[in-house]
This record gives C-alpha cells, structure tokens and sequence, in this order.
C-alpha cells in the first residue's frame, strides 16, 4: 500500500462510521469501475475506433453547448 493510501485511511478513521462507508463504498465501485476498464482496453478485439467516435461526439456536444458543468460525481 502505499504511503497516500495509508494517509487517506487514516484521515478516514476520524469521520463517523456512516462516513467512512459512504467513502468505502465510493472507493470500491472506483476500484470496480478501474479493473472493468483494464480488462476491456486490454481485450485484443476491442474496437477502439467506437472509443473514438463517442469521444469525438462528446467534443462535438460540448461545442454545441449541449453538456452542463457538474462537480465530479455528480448525476
């Protein structure tokens, strides 16, 4: 583990418990959401073209001033 983690957890234990396991839970659907995105980029048929063609036509969105700015997170 290393030494940022061991810091984060032990900022952790100083919130309630209803805290720290809302933290927990955030942590380990990140850490879900990390490994899920790990296998599927180091699937060798992987279509990457389709990776490109979403995020160009979220670029092209944006530009058209069809997205919204939202804190990280949020829905």
């Amino acid at each position: 583990m290393t030494k940022l983690l061991e810091k984060a957890f032990k900022e952790a234990q100083k919130l309630s418990e209803s805290l720290q396991d809302e933290i927990a839970n955030q942590l380990l659907e990140d850490i879900q959401n990390e490994l899920n995105w790990q296998e599927n980029l180091s699937d060798p048929d992987i279509n990457l073209g389709v990776f490109q063609q979403m995020a160009q036509a979220a670029l092209m969105q944006d530009k058209a001033g069809e997205t919204e700015e939202k804190p990280f997170g949020e829905e």
